[in-house]
């Protein structure tokens, strides 16, 4: 077990991940509107725009559940090392194709690259800081993860009619192997036998399960938002949508840093509710496509909403886990995160076709909604515990 009590916050492992997640991040999200866009211009419309982010996710799903295994025989260093290079080579290949099975096979090799970096780098950060900062620091994580959001999705929108897919993608593919500068210089870290567990029992822990649940709600909402915002907005507003994803991706690493600062000094579980709420109101805005500023100021609240979920629901699950079970904590969490975003994409590509965009983005501002629910369910769950006590 790493020692953590007397560490600084940023110690130079905790900078070393930072930037190497940042690295592999920026590759993917300046990819993630732009394959869609290219998927649909290869004639396979919202279908396939749909299909290139659900592969890319349903990948990332079946890595995660196979990563606490991986992780204990293989350890951080290494697994960072390959989930970099599955994001940074692949990409390459769709210089040279549209075609809808190219699309799919470097699909599936990001969203294995993705479940990861996305696992090691949250249960790295659990052990590496100090238990009471683990909120604060898993926020500044955030922020380090979000700014490739901030930078990747509108830029990547930007520059393909300035220089074209060819070049986006190949750019993205240097960007993610720019990372493995950092991966020697992580701490050979091999987790502790008891995660080895299944990761399929850990939802049957209420405790566990009801984070989980609303996460993947919003994550829902996520996998729509990312993937059918461009092809949303009407003819000649590329510049909203653009705009949109930026507000988006600003507000999402600042309200995930913003709820661990103030959930480890008053307590997490009361900000699930909030975070809902304002995931909620921020896609019902989005419903207005026609006009630009709800368009904007929905993405940017649904952002906040979104990113100060991620650090609750983490934290609430953490919280009620022991230290050797952080890796698993870490892929149910992504497996939310992942899986939400894959179905939401599939699921609206269906939807959208025959119901139109503005039905389709209320429907998915009701379905939402529900989450308040669990997320009521679990305050007062914690607080009855609490009270207990």
């Amino acid at each position: 077990m790493i020692r953590t009590g007397a560490q600084p916050l940023l110690s130079r492992p905790m900078v070393i991940l930072g930037m190497t997640s940042l690295a592999a991040m920026t590759s993917f999200y300046l990819l993630v509107p732009v394959v869609p866009l290219y998927t649909a211009s290869g004639g396979t419309g919202d279908m396939g725009a749909g299909l290139s982010t659900g592969v890319t996710m349903l990948a990332t799903v079946l890595m995660e559940l196979a990563m606490p295994a991986l992780l204990a025989r293989y350890g951080y260093r290494a697994g960072m090392a390959l989930g970099v290079l599955l994001l940074g080579v692949p990409p390459a290949l769709l210089a040279v194709s549209a075609a809808l099975p190219m699309v799919l096979a470097v699909s599936l090799a990001r969203g294995a690259g993705l479940a990861i970096v996305v696992v090691v780098g949250p249960a790295m950060v659990a052990e590496l800081a100090p238990a009471e900062r683990r909120g604060e620091a898993l926020g500044a994580y955030g922020v380090a993860v979000g700014i490739p959001a901030i930078l990747g999705l509108p830029t990547g929108l930007w520059l393909v009619p300035l220089i074209g897919y060819g070049p986006v993608f190949l750019a993205g593919a240097g960007l993610a192997l720019l990372a493995l500068i950092g991966t020697p210089l992580l701490p050979a870290r091999t987790p502790p036998v008891e995660q080895q567990g299944d990761v399929s029992h850990a939802p049957r822990h209420a405790g566990l399960a009801r984070p989980a649940v609303v996460f993947a709600a919003i994550t829902v909402a996520a996998g729509v938002l990312l993937t059918f915002l461009p092809l949303a907005v009407p003819a000649g507003s590329a510049g909203t949508a653009a705009t949109a994803l930026l507000a988006h991706s600003c507000a999402m690493p600042l309200a995930r840093w913003v709820a661990g600062r103030h959930g480890d000094r008053h307590g997490h579980s009361a900000l699930l509710v909030p975070a809902v709420l304002a995931a909620v109101v921020g896609m019902a805005g989005i419903v207005w496509l026609g006009n630009p500023y709800a368009v904007i100021a929905g993405a940017a609240l649904f952002g906040a909403g979104f990113g100060a979920a991620q650090n609750v629901t983490l934290m609430l699950m953490l919280a009620r886990s022991s230290s050797s079970a952080f890796g698993r904590v870490s892929a149910l969490w992504n497996l939310a995160y992942d899986g939400g975003m894959g179905i939401g994409a599939v699921g609206f590509g269906l939807l959208a076709g025959p119901a139109g965009y503005p039905a389709g983005f209320a429907s998915i501002a009701a379905v939402l909604a529900l989450a308040l629910l669990p997320s009521w369910l679990d305050l007062r769950s914690e607080r009855k515990t609490v009270n207990d006590r």
